[in-house]
């Protein structure tokens, strides 16, 4: 007995396994490499969070989204007010036509410039928006998942039949006593 035990403590004495050891040199320990990933996990999301959080925005940044709104909506009704005039007066229209047609090519050059770094700005913007959004839906769908699982599993539970105490009024005769009632009666009386 005392060969076994003597045996067995050097092997897994000293508070070591040298079994699990050794394996673990030809084999990744499933538990650990599970923590490891979790822990990588938690910390991509923290990040996540840090950088998407939602911040309370002050009267200034609104009215500058109010602003930045105005231009395309301007454009598009300013081509379709164009059409119209060439409709309503075309000697105006052509005059202003004309006018437009004075203007320089480098000029037109810059407008595009412009226009197309503002509709770039505000697509990075918007998609920024957007990818926060959606880091704040995947943040919420473990919990959905988890409640999808409980109302899946309620529709695989027996209904619970439910029995009356003894001693407990039937529901017709709780209707009946419910229909006397005197302060309701004296009411009706006066009306």
């Amino acid at each position: 007995m005392g060969l076994i035990e003597r045996l067995l403590g050097l092997v897994f004495g000293g508070g070591r396994n040298a079994v699990a050891e050794t394996a673990e040199v030809f084999r990744v320990n499933a538990e650990a490499q599970a923590q490891r990933g979790h822990d990588l996990q938690s910390a991509a999301l923290s990040q996540f969070a840090q950088e998407f959080r939602v911040v309370r925005r002050g009267w200034f940044d609104r009215l500058m989204d109010a602003l930045n709104r105005v231009p395309r909506p301007a454009m598009a009704l300013g081509t379709l007010g164009l059409f119209v005039s060439a409709m309503v007066d075309p000697v105006w229209f052509g005059a202003r036509m004309a006018g437009i047609a004075l203007v320089p090519e480098p000029l037109w050059w810059l407008l595009a410039a412009i226009v197309s770094f503002y509709f770039g700005a505000r697509h990075q913007a918007k998609g920024q928006e957007f990818q926060r959004e959606i880091a704040a839906t995947m943040a919420t769908v473990p919990q959905v998942m988890q409640t999808v699982r409980e109302v899946e599993a309620l529709r695989h539970a027996a209904p619970v039949e439910v029995t009356p105490r003894p001693g407990t009024a039937d529901i017709t005769e709780t209707a009946e006593l419910a229909e006397v009632n005197p302060a309701l009666e004296a009411w009706r009386g006066k009306g």
